[in-house]
């Protein structure tokens, strides 16, 4: 039993803390320690619109078919999607923030910004704050993956709002975004995989 109890106390404060066994499980494998495989899906990744092999990837590589399948999914949804790049960033963070994961967040944070959602936006998405100075279509996609996220499904009323101002395509390819970036998620929390540049994580880890 006592062993027990010493379990429940060490799971409690990893779950509390990004100070505490923060070692990265799965760190850059050297490219030339890489096999033929690897390499080969590496140099797509380095090659097209991402230029780098990071984040995500880096656990990814250890099964590099699986890489591949899923980055050229990730790069129709980023970069291409029904809702357009402004939109897709918006659901990023919002799934980035529901499964407190550091490393999504530590990357699109500045790309959202950037592409026009306000920094009040992000911050209070990242402080677990209903955002306020929303545009509408904002607020649309905000509520349609807020409720997806806890609710695990969408209310009626809120799946009709976002079906007419993004038609199915939208809706879909929103539901992909939410979808693909907690596969990431769990990836990355699964794995530690650490945030970039030595950087501390950006999230606050909110109690149970």
């Amino acid at each position: 039993m006592k062993w027990l109890c010493v379990f429940i106390f060490v799971v409690a404060i990893d779950m509390q803390s990004n100070s505490v066994f923060t070692q990265d499980r799965m760190p850059a494998i050297p490219f030339e320690k890489m096999t033929d495989l690897q390499k080969k899906y590496a140099e797509e990744i380095i090659k097209g619109p991402r230029g780098a092999l990071y984040g995500p990837f880096v656990p990814l590589i250890r099964s590099p078919e699986l890489m591949d399948r899923a980055q050229r999914v990730g790069e129709y949804l980023r970069y291409e999607s029904a809702i357009g790049t402004k939109l897709s960033e918006l659901v990023i963070l919002i799934t980035a923030r529901q499964w407190t994961q550091q490393v999504e967040w530590a990357i699109h944070e500045s790309i959202a910004i950037k592409s026009g959602i306000k920094a009040g936006v992000v911050r209070a998405i990242a402080d677990g704050r209903y955002p306020t100075g929303m545009s509408e279509d904002e607020q649309i996609v905000y509520d349609f993956c807020s409720e997806l996220h806890v609710n695990k499904s969408v209310a009626d009323m809120t799946y009709e709002r976002a079906l007419k101002r993004f038609g199915e395509q939208g809706v879909i390819d929103m539901l992909g975004i939410n979808g693909y970036y907690t596969f990431l998620a769990m990836i990355m929390n699964g794995t530690r995989t650490a945030v970039p540049d030595g950087k501390p994580a950006p999230l606050k880890v909110f109690s149970k």
